[in-house]
């Protein structure tokens, strides 16, 4: 049974979302403290992580960090506050979603299949699952992406850009499709959700060289991956 992780102090949301949780088939870890949270994350392996932004002795915003200094696993942030600028640190750190209380727990479940669904769940039927492109291999069953052999980690969100892009050479991808592909059609966020997720993925491919391929910006358009994939 896949675990999932769920950090908030609240002790009535962690019940609920628990429940939750075992109806979908999950068994659920509770944290009440950042630092609890990420001694269970060390100890245990989840499928996602569920982390309330205002957390006793660390955050929600410090813990992402640390954890995604190892570990590409899906985060949702929850949080009671709904301004934009927190939102947008949250997926700037490398969260996968964000959820403002009050939601329900159904919401929450809903994200959660979603996230997992669009890795998991694509491509079927001997499509292929590993595309390379010069020095660059990306394998999606495996959920690994090397350069020149060098492993860089990345967050599945990061992954299903960087998957989608590369699949399709050349194509156009603007914010809009991006988001609603990636995302779904009822996601809340706005198009710089995409330009930061973009961001960040080119951080990462960009500590190695790779002159023959590029995620490249069509300004007022959208973003492509320019080189020949194999």
């Amino acid at each position: 049974m896949d675990k999932i992780l769920i950090a908030d102090d609240n002790v009535q949301i962690t019940r609920i979302l628990s429940e939750f949780a075992k109806k979908e088939g999950y068994e659920p870890v509770v944290a009440f403290d950042g630092d609890e949270a990420l001694e269970l994350f060390e100890q245990n392996s989840f499928a996602v992580v569920l982390l309330d932004v205002m957390m006793p002795k660390q955050d929600g915003f410090e813990v992402c960090r640390k954890i995604r200094k190892t570990s590409g696993i899906p985060i949702i942030m929850v949080t009671a506050r709904g301004e934009d600028f927190e939102r947008i640190m949250g997926l700037d750190i490398g969260a996968d979603d964000y959820i403002v209380k009050p939601f329900s727990g159904g919401e929450v479940m809903a994200r959660i299949r979603a996230i997992l669904r669009r890795i998991d769940g694509s491509p079927k039927g001997g499509a292929p699952q590993c595309l390379t492109c010069g020095n660059l291999q990306v394998s999606l069953d495996q959920a690994a992406v090397t350069i020149d052999g060098q492993n860089i980690p990345l967050t599945k969100k990061e992954l299903e850009i960087l998957w989608t892009l590369l699949a399709n050479p050349g194509k156009i991808f603007s914010r809009d499709n991006l988001l609603s592909t990636l995302w779904g059609y009822d996601y809340l966020g706005d198009n710089r959700t995409v330009d930061n997720h973009i961001k960040r993925l080119r951080a990462k491919l960009d500590k190695v060289p790779h002159p023959d391929w590029q995620i490249k910006t069509i300004w007022g358009m959208g973003y492509k991956f320019e080189g020949g994939v194999a």
